[in-house]
C-alpha cells in the first residue's frame, strides 16, 4: 500500500507544480474575468459617449424630466444651449433636447442621429403626461371629472413565468454540463496517456516491477491523476461561489443577479447533483481508456498520439447529444444513457429533463461503476507486459496482443 501512494502522490505532485496544470485550472477564471471587465469597461464608455444634455425654459419641467431618466443617460451638468452645442461639438454627447414650457408643451432634440426608440418613447410619455396634467389645471375641472379623465384601458398578461424558467435553465446546464464533461474528459485523457507512454519500454519500467507490482503501479497512476481531476473540481466549485457570492455584492453585477437568480439556482442545483457523479466516473473511464493506450504505443517519442482513441470517443459522445437537446425522451437517448462511455453525457441529459427515474439512474451508474472496475482490474493485470512490450508493429497488432495477455 505505501508504494501504491507513493506512485500517487509522485504522479499528482509532478502534474500539479506544472504550469500547464495552473493554466488550465485558473484559464476559466481568467476568461470570466476579462470578458467582464473589458464587457463593464466598454459599456462605460459607451454609455459616456450616448449621454444627452437636456435644457428648458422651465427649470421645473426639467427637474421633472430628470426624475424620469437614468442618471447614465443625461449629462445633468450641463443646463444651457450655449454648454450643449459646445459639448456635442466636442462629442463629450450624443446631442440635447430642448424642452420648451406654455400652453402647449414642446420638445427638440438636436443630435448626430435619432433618438433611440426607448428614449423617445420615454419622451413622449413624459410630455404627454405633463400635458395632460396642465390641461387639467386650465379647465379647472371638478375632482370627479378628473378621475374620470385619468381612467385608463386595462391590459394583462398571464405568463407562466416558472415553465419558461425551468426550460431556459434546463438548456443552460446542458450546455454547461457537456461543455464541461467534454472539457474535462479530453485534457485528462491526453494527460494520462503521455504520463503512461512516456515510460514504454524505458530500463527504469523494468526496476520498478521488480519492486512493486504492476496493478499496484497503475493503479498509483490512475489515482494520481483522479486527485487532479479532484483538485481541478474542487476549485472550480469553491471558484464558483465566491463568483455567485461576489456577484451579490458588486454594485456592476447586484441588480442582473438579483433579476437572475431563479435561473442561476436552478442551474446551480442541475450541476450540483447525481449528474456531478456522472461527470467524475466517466473521467475516471476515460482516464483508464487513456492509460491503456498510453501503454499500447511503440516507444515514448509516440506519446503525444497516444489518447486519440479516447479523445476521438469522447468527441463522438459528446456532439452525439447535440441533436437531442430538446429530445431527451428519444430512444436513442434512453439506450445510450446506459452505454459505458456515452452514458455519462447521455443519463445526466435525461436527470436535467426530468425523464429519468430513480431505478434508471441507479442501473446506469451501476453499469458505469462495474465497467470502470473490471477494465481497471484487467489493464492493471495486463499492465506489466503491455509496458515492457517495445516492437514496432501496427497499432492494432499491439491492441490484440495486449487484449490477449
Amino acid at each position: 500500500m505505501r508504494k501504491l501512494w507513493l506512485v500517487t502522490v509522485n504522479t499528482y505532485l509532478r502534474q500539479v507544480k506544472s504550469w500547464s496544470f495552473l493554466i488550465l485550472v485558473l484559464s476559466p477564471f481568467v476568461m470570466i474575468g476579462l470578458s467582464f471587465g473589458i464587457g463593464w469597461i466598454s459599456a462605460n464608455s459607451a454609455s459616456s459617449g450616448d449621454q444627452i444634455a437636456v435644457v428648458s425654459n422651465q427649470p421645473a419641467l426639467r427637474a421633472a424630466y430628470l426624475k424620469t431618466t437614468s442618471k447614465a443617460d443625461v449629462k445633468q451638468s450641463i443646463t444651457t444651449v450655449a454648454e450643449a452645442k459646445q459639448a456635442q461639438k466636442t462629442e463629450k454627447i450624443q446631442g440635447y433636447l430642448v424642452l420648451t414650457g406654455g400652453q402647449q408643451l414642446k420638445a427638440v432634440y438636436h443630435g448626430s442621429q435619432a433618438l433611440s426608440s426607448t428614449r423617445k418613447a420615454k419622451l413622449t410619455t413624459f410630455l404627454t403626461n405633463m400635458q395632460t396634467q396642465q390641461n387639467v389645471a386650465q379647465a379647472k375641472l371638478t375632482k370627479r371629472q378628473v378621475v374620470t379623465l385619468q381612467q385608463q384601458p386595462v391590459v394583462q398578461q398571464r405568463v407562466t413565468s416558472s415553465l419558461g424558467l425551468k426550460k431556459t435553465a434546463k438548456m443552460a446546464s446542458f450546455w454547461i454540463l457537456v461543455f464541461m464533461v467534454y472539457m474535462i474528459l479530453t485534457t485528462y485523457s491526453s494527460i494520462t496517456a503521455q504520463e503512461i507512454a512516456s515510460e514504454k519500454g524505458t530500463k527504469i519500467m523494468e526496476i520498478i516491477f521488480s519492486s512493486t507490482t504492476a496493478l499496484k503501479y497503475f493503479l498509483g497512476k490512475i489515482f494520481g491523476v483522479l486527485l487532479m481531476i479532484v483538485t481541478q473540481l474542487v476549485v472550480y466549485v469553491l471558484g464558483g461561489w465566491a463568483s455567485l457570492t461576489a456577484a451579490q455584492h458588486f454594485s456592476a453585477t447586484r441588480e442582473m443577479y438579483h433579476t437572475y437568480h431563479g435561473l442561476i439556482n436552478q442551474v446551480v442545483g442541475n450541476l450540483m447533483s447525481i449528474n456531478l457523479v456522472f461527470l467524475f466516473v466517466g473521467v475516471i473511464l476515460y482516464t483508464v481508456l487513456a492509460a491503456f493506450c498510453g501503454a499500447l504505443v511503440a516507444k515514448p517519442e509516440d506519446s503525444s498520439k497516444a489518447g486519440y482513441l479516447a479523445v476521438y470517443l469522447s468527441m463522438i459522445a459528446f456532439f452525439a447529444t447535440f441533436p437531442f437537446q430538446s429530445n431527451a425522451d428519444a430512444l436513442f437517448v434512453r439506450i445510450m444513457s446506459y452505454i459505458p462511455f456515452f452514458s455519462s453525457y447521455f443519463m445526466p441529459m435525461r436527470i436535467i429533463n426530468g425523464t429519468a427515474t430513480t431505478l434508471q439512474i441507479s442501473v446506469s451508474m451501476l453499469i458505469l461503476l462495474a465497467t470502470l472496475l473490471g477494465m481497471t482490474w484487467y489493464i492493471g493485470r495486463i499492465y506489466g507486459g503491455l509496458m515492457l512490450q517495445t516492437d514496432d508493429g501496427s497499432f492494432w497488432k499491439r491492441l490484440r496482443r495486449g487484449l490477449a495477455n
